[in-house]
């Protein structure tokens, strides 16, 4: 009988990974779009009175709302607060993996196709300092480069010592990270996006 009840629970739709549901989970989209009949990316310029990463190269998108019924409905409201994009033209074409940072922080990618001329006109001044694109073409042929970041865990002072072997000799693992960087003229792209940006290109070659 716990077998079977076993078996039937395992069968169900499960969490992408341990931690999915308490994770903090944002969604982003990779915006298509033509330039003198050739397809570019858009990036947006995240702006400089923005509290978090002012200046910082990246995809519309942002975190889910609990009101929103799924990841592509909050990338679709987000690029609507953004860049003033009504959901009704926005065209999916697909998803990517989910990037996921830490069993705390999951980000899942949609490429959609959306009208440049329009996020010309309507882009919100008070999220986006500005937007540009880069040609796919470009990418195609570009290499981009890789820093290694070292990651050291540092305990709180409450945490229980006592109970672990060695207490507080213990030999916590450090580990180096990857952040790569793409440099298109006068601006930088690294961090997630970075990360996105490269398995998306990685996909289309």
């Amino acid at each position: 009988m716990f077998l079977d009840k076993l078996k039937n629970q395992l069968s169900k739709n499960q969490p992408l990974f341990i931690g999915e549901e308490t994770a903090f989970r944002s969604a982003v989209l990779i915006p298509l779009v033509q330039v003198d009949e050739e397809w570019h990316i858009l990036f947006e310029v995240r702006s400089l009175t923005m509290r978090k990463q002012p200046g910082d190269s990246s995809f519309p998108g942002g975190r889910i709302d609990p009101t929103d019924s799924s990841p592509m409905a909050a990338a679709l409201r987000e690029t609507h607060e953004e860049l003033g994009i009504d959901p009704n033209t926005v065209t999916i074409v697909g998803e990517l993996s989910p990037y996921i940072a830490s069993s705390s922080f999951v980000v899942y990618p949609f490429v959609a196709t959306i009208d440049y001329d329009q996020i010309i006109q309507s882009y919100n001044k008070e999220e986006v300092e500005e937007v540009f694109t880069i040609p796919i073409k470009w990418l195609l042929n570009y290499e981009p480069y890789v820093h290694l970041v070292s990651v050291e865990p540092v305990p709180l002072p409450n945490f229980p010592f006592e109970k672990i072997m060695n207490g507080t000799q213990y030999q916590w693992r450090a580990r180096s990270t990857e952040e790569w960087f793409f440099d298109y003229e006068k601006y930088t792209i690294w961090g997630l996006t970075a990360r996105i940006l490269k398995h998306f290109v990685e996909i289309i070659k």
